[in-house]
């Protein structure tokens, strides 16, 4: 687990306005309503989970990207994640999936690191900001 913190943190760009935390109410197993009220843009989305510096999240899973190669075998494969969860069920499997299962190797994108070691610049600080969640929500629901 702290590897892969490590890797995430360590891929993860630092912008000058970097990500900040935005609040939200988790309701059972889903997050009903958008971050910060903002509607995600699917082709974002898309790129945010091909990257190789960004998401990351074909370091894990396999998704229905075929140009991008050696894609991961670790987590369930994202082909059809849309028709078996909801927009709001989506958002907090991303959120934070700890919530739902607390053995998830999978990190909580939008939550403050709770590794060890965590340089300066990512402390306290998501791995994907608000906007970004959404947008790979907006992909992972047109994935049916």
């Amino acid at each position: 687990m702290q590897l892969l913190w490590a890797v995430l943190l360590a891929a993860a760009p630092v912008a000058a306005g970097a990500q900040e935390l935005v609040p939200y109410v988790v309701e059972g197993d889903r997050i009903a309503q958008p971050l910060a009220g903002l509607r995600g843009d699917a082709a974002r989305g898309r790129a945010i989970v091909a990257s190789r510096q960004l998401g990351l999240c074909l370091l894990c899973h396999t998704a229905p990207i075929p140009e991008e190669r050696f894609q991961g075998d670790l987590a369930p494969d994202l082909a059809g994640v849309g028709a078996r969860y909801s927009q709001a069920q989506l958002r907090l499997r991303i959120v934070d999936p700890r919530r739902l299962n607390p053995a998830s190797f999978m990190p909580a994108f939008h939550a403050a690191p709770d590794a060890p070691r965590v340089g300066a610049a990512w402390a306290g600080r998501p791995i994907l900001g608000a906007q970004q969640v959404e947008d790979v929500v907006a992909w992972l629901a047109t994935l049916r």
